[in-house]
């Protein structure tokens, strides 16, 4: 055991904020590649003759290698060094970025998402084990944290935002093309602020076996979620590649546990809350992550947004989400994190639902702006606060693996809650076409249908969310802890 000491605050220093700063750029930058695009999927299609099952690569083929090695990331992070692990993912993800600019067929520009994923795996795992293991225990890691989880939730708002804008401004290449910049940014800035961690001996050997079994597993199952609405649930190749991801994920477990050097050690489940934070994490992804495409589609769609207008209309939910995070994390001293987790996803569920009231012929004030506001209230507090949660108490040779976790959690959530409420929205809009309704009119029901479901699957994150850690920020304890912390 090891005593909390009084030692100086490196987020009071000029330092410490410089380096808050260019982690939550880290972060910005990984979360929103992941919605950018969205918008600009029409545009891209038209001109390069993409077709729909195609087009749908550009989104899953990110969501594919990013969810399906970011449990590798994080492993490397520990193991190989922090710094190094970020400095490799910035320079993949500048490189396929720039490739994903210039590309003029499909299999470049799916090649280029495919590319950008892996870069984000390796990236977002260093980048917040970094962050929890430079700023100490207390007030100063959650004020980190929470501002690093504010940036998240913010990030998934504003790419939707930012690809509208920039597809009917300089034209959607510049939708890749940004990231460059930003990367050569970033690499100027890490050698600067971060230290070089020295690398973790490997005692015997990397858990290579562990590493395939997780790493094809993952993406086995993220590939299953991706093209169950395709070839339907109940499709042999979709019943095939959810068993066989299920055998590579028990394969996994079960070497874990016999290996002398785990990918993932089992023991890091042993960290109370851990499990269901990052559960929670999962559940509130499915539902809320779900929510911007359907509505992106009901106001191109249904109401006839171009893609300025499509983005603009995200600009409130993108500002509010940014200031609930800011307020949450100014609470927790006082009341800990686990009731604003609960508060949060319940208000995230009850903005769905109001979203999922919205009519043919309504308008962005009554149909729209009052469900993504009561949304992205709850979704600044639950982000910010779970990520506190899931990180309280890890050690610091485990907490690339513990970013690694939580994001693998959302990432997956994010594939099952899209393939699920796609196939709830495409039933229903079939039932509505077959008695009779305008495809219109179908449509929307089935965007309506699915909203629904998705605002039920916040409710269920809350009542997951009574399970998660209590994190406070007050000299450095959590709620249940005393003023001494365990090595795991």
């Amino acid at each position: 055991m090891t005593a909390l000491t009084d030692t100086p605050s490196f987020l009071a220093t000029r330092r410490g904020k410089l380096t808050l700063a260019l982690l939550c750029t880290v972060a910005f930058l990984d979360f929103v590649d992941g919605s950018i695009v969205n918008v600009a999927l029409p545009t891209i299609q038209r001109e390069l003759g993409m077709s729909v099952p195609t087009l749908q690569w550009v989104t899953s083929g990110y969501l594919l290698t990013y969810g399906g090695l970011l449990l590798l990331g994080g492993r490397l992070a520990d193991l190989l060094g922090r710094r190094r692990i970020l400095i490799a993912g910035t320079v993949v993800i500048g490189l396929s970025s720039a490739f994903g600019g210039l590309a003029d067929d499909s299999g470049l520009l799916i090649g280029a998402r495919l590319a950008q994923g892996i870069g984000a795996a390796l990236m977002l795992p260093a980048a917040l084990s970094i962050l929890t293991t430079s700023f100490r225990e207390g007030s100063d890691r959650h004020t980190a944290v929470g501002i690093w989880g504010g940036a998240a939730g913010l990030a998934s708002a504003a790419g939707v935002f930012l690809g509208g804008v920039i597809t009917e401004g300089p034209g959607w290449r510049w939708v890749f093309y940004v990231n460059t910049p930003v990367c050569v940014l970033v690499l100027a800035t890490v050698p600067l602020l971060i230290p070089n961690d020295q690398r973790n001996e490997v005692r015997r050997g990397f858990d290579v076996l562990g590493t395939v079994l997780a790493t094809s597993g993952l993406m086995t199952l993220v590939y299953g979620l991706v093209k169950a609405p395709e070839f339907g649930w109940d499709d042999a190749r979709t019943l095939g590649l959810l068993a066989i991801a299920a055998t590579l994920l028990v394969g996994f477990v079960v070497n874990e546990r016999v290996t002398a050097d785990p990918l993932v050690p089992l023991s890091i489940f042993g960290i109370r809350g851990l499990a269901a934070a990052n559960l929670t994490h999962l559940v509130i992804a499915a539902g809320m992550m779900s929510m911007f495409f359907f509505v992106t589609l009901y106001m191109q769609t249904v109401l006839g947004y171009r893609e300025f207008e499509a983005g603009l209309a995200y600009l409130p939910v993108s500002l509010t989400i940014g200031a609930a995070a800011g307020v949450a994390t100014k609470f927790f001293a006082r009341t800990g994190t686990r009731v604003f987790t609960v508060v949060g996803s319940l208000l995230c569920g009850l903005g769905v639902l109001l979203l999922s009231q919205m009519s043919t012929d309504g308008s962005y004030l009554t149909d729209l702006l009052p469900g993504m506001l009561v949304m992205s209230v709850g979704a600044g507090a639950v982000f910010v606060a779970n990520t506190t949660a899931a990180n309280a108490g890890v050690p610091a040779d485990q907490a690339g693996l513990a970013a690694a976790l939580l994001n693998t959690g959302q990432q997956l959530g994010g594939a099952l809650g899209l393939a699920v409420l796609t196939a709830v929205a495409t039933s229903h809009t079939n039932a509505q076409l077959a008695a009779g309704h305008a495809p219109v009119e179908a449509m929307n029901a089935g965007f309506g249908r699915a909203l629904f479901v998705g605002g039920v699957i916040g409710v269920v994150a809350a009542i997951l969310g009574l399970r998660t850690v209590n994190a406070r920020g007050d000299k450095g304890r959590s709620a249940g802890q005393t003023s001494e912390t365990v090595a795991v």
